[in-house]
């Protein structure tokens, strides 16, 4: 398997309501540092109507190997805070936490991110899914950290579980994080979590992208509610090309977003998620 990459009121005037410009609409970006048959991605949800969200105490934070990455933060005054020898924390806009490892990549690995940390409620529990279940292999062991590192091959990012001791909570700013697999692997998937009564939040089932792949998936919840996408991997390598206009599209989607000053201009705030 291969890594990939979270009522209304009734208003005075109906018509108002359902013709505010940026009612339901969204932007999804994939971003990395190669393309994804090969490299972990982020997978950015932009909702033009939301101001604000809920962050938990899910997502732990992201280590990528990048000295360009670190004198870069330099560079531009971002905050960096020193946590440990030749690594640094960086807060994004967001609030999410990056850990940025002052130290030239490896040549034999292809992808500077290194590791994905999540939390956990119960070390021995959550290993016993990911391993046992999903087919993980353990890689690493802190017993002092409490803290397990996993993967499905030394030359891929890393999943990191760290025990926080209590109850895993998801806010509103909850993602998931996915893996491509040969497509004939999912019914298989399906039917163990079945067997062994774990929970299937989306059942195998086809989604359509108009002019492009159809793509098959299987999401998963694992025993603290971290979301798992299993998606095949022959659709899913024509459906996640890379596009070489990417960060163009992205700059001209940003500089067209008016949603703040359309808030602005109605007296209205951006909801919170």
């Amino acid at each position: 398997m291969k890594n990939l990459r979270k009522a209304a009121k009734q208003p005075a005037m109906a018509f108002v309501w359902f013709c505010r410009p940026y009612d339901g609409k969204w932007s999804k970006t994939m971003v990395g540092f190669g393309p994804e048959d090969d490299h972990f991605v982020a997978e950015l949800t932009y909702n033009y109507g939301v101001g604000e969200y809920r962050l938990g105490n899910d997502f732990l934070g992201l280590t990528l190997q990048s000295s360009k990455a670190v004198s870069n933060a330099k560079r531009l005054g971002w905050p960096l805070k020193e946590v440990g020898e030749a690594l640094y924390l960086a807060e994004a806009p967001g609030g999410y936490h990056f850990y940025l490892l002052d130290k030239e990549q490896p040549q034999s690995v292809a992808d500077p991110v290194q590791r994905v940390c999540l939390a956990v409620s119960d070390l021995q529990c959550s290993v016993h899914y990911w391993s046992s279940l999903l087919g993980m292999s353990v890689m690493e062991k802190d017993e002092t950290k409490k803290t397990v590192l996993m993967g499905f091959s030394d030359s891929q990012c890393k999943l990191e579980l760290r025990d926080i001791g209590g109850a895993v909570d998801h806010g509103t700013a909850f993602g998931r994080i996915a893996f491509s697999c040969p497509r004939e692997q999912l019914p298989a998937i399906e039917a163990l979590m079945k067997k062994e009564n774990q929970k299937i939040l989306t059942p195998l089932v086809s989604l359509d992208t108009p002019g492009k792949a159809t793509v098959e998936v299987v999401i998963l919840g694992d025993p603290d509610g971290h979301e798992i996408c299993f998606v095949g991997d022959e659709a899913f390598r024509e459906l996640s090309m890379m596009d070489p206009n990417g960060n163009d599209l992205l700059d001209k989607a940003m500089a067209e977003d008016k949603s703040d000053e359309w808030f602005a201009k109605n007296k209205k705030q951006k909801a919170s998620a």
